[in-house]
């Protein structure tokens, strides 16, 4: 299933194509330092890696609503679709997996032993160290996963979210006084 935009051009993402996408990573950073910095810089990392995830549902939702060329109920239902699955998408594979994944990883190189002068860094150091080699298999494994479970069922989400919106026999969009739609007429 396809809830990419419905767009013949590349667009450009600025969450995804820009340094911006590493605000993604944030928390990852904040697992990865978590035994050397006090618990609330390891709670920022996650905070901001989860307003990256807002920003851009946000983002793909506001696109959805801003494509003129659709009726405005389409536009609802596709920004739904397409916040739904970005939300879910992002959050498992920006913030829950890679966090649960650093998370075990540190605390898997704190019982090695190690000189005592590294005892400190060298967790942080393999966390550190493994953030290259989780990003691609982690976002393989949520789009499998995806496809798999929640992705099939986002458009009936999505048309029971517009129809909620705009219940049948009412009219949509905004009225002009002359019973057309405003916006979409």
């Amino acid at each position: 299933m396809d809830l990419k935009h419905d767009s013949d051009k590349q667009e450009h993402d600025v969450f995804k194509d820009t340094p911006v996408r590493f605000l993604g990573y944030a928390n990852e950073l904040g697992e990865s330092f978590r035994p050397v910095v006090p618990r609330s810089w390891v709670t920022a990392s996650y905070v901001l890696a989860g307003s990256y995830v807002l920003a851009d549902t946000t983002h793909k939702s506001w696109e959805s609503m801003s494509d003129k060329q659709k009726h405005s109920s389409d536009r609802m239902k596709m920004a739904i679709e397409r916040g739904l699955d970005t939300a879910l998408w992002q959050g498992l594979a920006s913030i829950a997996i890679p966090g649960i994944v650093i998370n075990r990883i540190v605390w898997a190189a704190s019982k090695v032993k190690v000189p005592v002068r590294y005892r400190s860094i060298f967790p942080t150091a393999m966390g550190l160290a493994s953030i290259p080699f989780i990003v691609t298999p982690i976002d393989c494994m949520v789009h499998h996963v995806a496809d798999c479970t929640y992705r099939p069922h986002i458009k009936k989400v999505a048309a029971f979210g517009t129809s909620l919106l705009h219940p049948p026999g009412q009219e949509r969009g905004f009225s002009t006084g002359s019973g057309a739609e405003g916006a979409d007429a």
